[in-house]
């Protein structure tokens, strides 16, 4: 089966994503996908020489759509590109192109790369991969992010609870008190008095009474206090390597009896 790169320039990230989301859902492996950016290790690659494009694509890349992708990367553009067996290239051409990427003939036209007689515009740019055999070097990044997790629980809550209490007071009592006395100065007698008489005296108490007052003994402040802390993450991360062996002839084989 026959294979091509179809590659395609973004000005934007918004829509160089777009268009990788596109070709993930669409079904196209991320392994058969590359999202070179201006950044990192691709700024120090020397990523601005049109040769450098040709090489990565393939040479059936027209000279003057390397020298627009060299020129667009340099300028902080997103260059997509994703290998497709030949017969879905014009698929995947339509699929990039709905993401509004850069026109290469009208960006080579504006570079003077080309003149204007050149012919129909095309965005994104198809390499021929046939004839070529392919062996992909992956390596991993580790990409370390942070989330927003629950730690525990402080809660706090406002309850009543009672306590006993004492306080000493002084009660004042009143009570009749009744005293007999022997009289036997003979001078009172006419001063008896045989009518009925009746005297009341009233007795009082005092008895305790108890009333409560209110008042604030405290303020409590609940409130969120952050803080920092800086985490090592240990973790590992898988690279393949190739090697190169020349193998003499009929030294790979194995002889019958």
């Amino acid at each position: 089966m026959s294979y091509e790169k179809v590659v395609a320039v973004y000005d934007t990230e918004e829509n160089a994503n777009s268009a990788l989301k596109s070709l993930v859902s669409t079904g196209y492996p991320t392994s058969d996908i590359s999202v070179i950016r201006s950044e990192g290790e691709a700024a120090k690659a020397g990523l601005y020489e049109p040769g450098v494009w040709r090489r990565l694509f393939g040479r059936d890349l027209e000279h003057h759509e390397a020298a627009v992708l060299g020129r667009s990367f340099k300028e902080g553009s997103v260059i997509v590109s994703v290998r497709v067996p030949e017969s879905e290239a014009p698929e995947v051409v339509s699929l990039l192109d709905s993401h509004k990427p850069v026109d290469v003939l009208d960006r080579a036209r504006a570079y003077g790369l080309i003149g204007t007689t050149v012919g129909p515009s095309k965005a994104p740019a198809r390499a021929d991969a046939a004839g070529e055999e392919m062996l992909r070097v992956a390596e991993e990044q580790i990409n370390v992010g942070k989330r927003m997790v629950e730690s525990g629980l402080t809660r706090v809550r406002r309850h009543s609870v009672e306590k006993p209490v004492e306080a000493n007071i002084t009660l004042h009592e009143e009570h009749a008190e009744v005293m007999r006395r022997a009289i036997s100065d003979t001078a009172y007698v006419k001063d008896i008095d045989w009518s009925e008489k009746t005297i009341d005296v009233t007795e009082t108490v005092e008895e305790p009474v108890v009333s409560k007052t209110a008042h604030i003994t405290e303020e409590v402040i609940i409130r969120k206090q952050g803080s920092d802390r800086t985490q090592t993450v240990h973790d590992t991360v898988r690279r393949q390597q190739v090697d190169v062996e020349q193998v003499p002839v009929g030294a790979g084989t194995k002889k019958s009896a």
